[in-house]
């Protein structure tokens, strides 16, 4: 669902979005908007991910990757 927001912007930005608009890269300013907060949220979960993967140690994701998980059970566990 998509909502109605008012927002404050800098000229300069607006000019730009504009220019986009006017260029056809997007249809009206709302897309071109919405286009932009949507690419900087994918950023910010790359980043994140990133972030959390560079915790990993890779000795023990080996490990774990080659145990194999729970297919290494029995049924008398």
């Amino acid at each position: 669902m998509q909502r109605k927001i008012a927002i404050t912007i800098d000229e300069k930005l607006l000019e730009q979005i504009d220019y986009l608009v006017a260029n056809s890269v997007y249809p009206n300013r709302s897309k071109a908007i919405s286009a932009a907060l949507e690419e900087k949220q994918s950023l910010l979960r790359r980043q994140r991910f990133e972030i959390e993967c560079a915790k990993l140690d890779p000795k023990e994701e080996q490990e774990l990757a080659e145990w194999g998980g729970f297919d290494n059970w029995t049924e008398e566990y």
